[in-house]
């Protein structure tokens, strides 16, 4: 088995488009209008199935928000330098909800950045 994506239901499509591409780097890979459904899709990541795992972003007309209820948690990305990518994301209007600082009992350094709809995600320095 394999991973091939995660969905995320997002209040404006085209603002979580830009979050995930300008702030995250991800490419936009494809998207889908089914107006017949009320709903589009667009599948954002660094890469294409079956090689790397996509978000699959979906709005559903009309719907501006979702509560995001408790079992969310987040979803991870590995950056290089976490000081510096933190940085990029705030100067470019994204929202820090944790500072880059050593995880809770270890020395792994970890941030939270929140998305346009409140989804958190954890980057990790990897070397």
């Amino acid at each position: 088995m394999r991973l091939l994506h995660t969905m995320l239901r997002v209040g404006n499509l085209e603002r979580s488009i830009k979050f995930y591409t300008e702030l995250l780097g991800m490419k936009l890979l494809r998207t889908t209008d089914r107006p017949e459904q009320k709903y589009s899709l667009a599948f954002v990541g660094y890469g294409n199935n079956p090689d790397h795992a996509e978000i699959e972003l979906t709005y559903n007309y009309g719907v501006e928000s979702y509560e995001l209820g408790t079992a969310y948690g987040h979803i991870a990305l590995g950056v290089e330098d976490i000081v510096k990518t933190c940085d990029a994301i705030r100067k470019a209007g994204g929202n820090i909800t944790r500072e880059p600082g050593p995880v809770k009992g270890g020395t792994t350094m970890i941030a939270f950045v929140a998305d346009p709809d409140g989804y958190k995600i954890e980057l990790i320095e990897r070397e």
